[in-house]
């Protein structure tokens, strides 16, 4: 790990950005035991570390709410149901401000979205070294513990995001109103000539716009976190370089830690609130 004298300073960085991928190499299926493989095995590779994480810290919510759920009162709410009310408020308050049309669903789903990638940003104030160095007892020996450090899970939840986005727009506007409102702005003319030049523009331009929030959606939260995770390893390599050098690691990790507590709450939040903002967008019938 981190004072490992037989791993250079490269081969640590890599070996903490690689994920535990399982798929088909030239000796069948099985898990890649080196990035280069994890990258030969191609579109049908699974990162299991990624998704494995994913799953379980979604189950932790589910959990965590249900049990708040079955143990409210309506008298004085304990600390852990007073924090899950005021989670509620906040989230049901900033789709109040942000959506405008009606949907009993946007509230539940944008909910989920907050606390279960505040969660996934959360595992990265986890040492770096520490599950790994567990896992390496099981012969496990890539282990990446923060799902939204992965393009794959980041991107992921952006195009699940922009189904919802095309089924809404179809199911409020009709197929009609949503191809219209794609070919018929920015650019209109009351001249049906003109307006027929303006509707390949159009369609370049809005299509364009729209497969932009999705990519932008999961390559912000993807390209923080990432840094985040990046910057945790290189501090980790200072344990290695001595006494004094070690513990002025120790320093700038516990500085950078509760930096990063603003960062993985404000990338939850600001994906949520952009998830209710285009879903919003969706709703409106011009």
């Amino acid at each position: 790990m981190a004072g490992d004298t037989q791993q250079t300073g490269s081969e640590y960085i890599q070996h903490h950005l690689t994920n535990l991928t399982f798929g088909h190499t030239d000796h069948g299926w099985g898990f890649a035991h080196n990035a280069q493989e994890a990258a030969e095995m191609g579109f049908m590779a699974v990162n299991v570390d990624s998704l494995g994480w994913s799953i379980g810290l979604g189950l932790v919510f589910a959990l965590l709410f249900r049990f708040a759920a079955k143990r409210a009162t309506t008298g004085v709410p304990t600390g852990f149901q007073n924090f899950v009310e005021m989670m509620v408020e906040f989230v049901d308050g900033t789709v109040k401000d942000s959506f405008h049309g009606r949907n009993p669903w946007i509230a539940p789903m944008a909910l989920t979205i907050f606390v279960w990638v505040f969660l996934m940003n959360l595992m990265d104030l986890i040492p770096v070294d520490v599950i790994p160095y567990l896992m390496s007892f099981a012969g496990v020996h890539f282990q990446k513990i923060v799902p939204s450090t992965d393009p794959n899970i980041t991107l992921g939840m952006a195009l699940a995001v922009f189904g919802m986005i095309i089924y809404y727009s179809i199911k409020v506007k009709g197929i009609g109103g949503f191809i219209g409102e794609l070919a018929l702005q920015p650019f209109g003319a009351k001249n049906p000539v003109v307006q027929a030049i303006f509707v390949p523009i159009n369609l370049i331009l809005e299509i364009v716009g729209l497969l932009a929030k999705p990519f932008s959606l999961g390559l912000r939260l993807f390209g923080n976190m990432y840094a985040g995770e990046m910057i945790f390893i290189l501090i980790a390599m200072m344990y290695g370089g001595g006494l004094i050098l070690g513990a002025f690691g120790g320093a700038l990790q516990l500085g950078w830690a509760i930096f990063h507590i603003l960062i993985i709450t404000l990338q939850a939040f600001i994906f949520m609130v952009l998830t209710v903002v285009y879903l919003s967008m969706a709703h409106e019938d011009h």
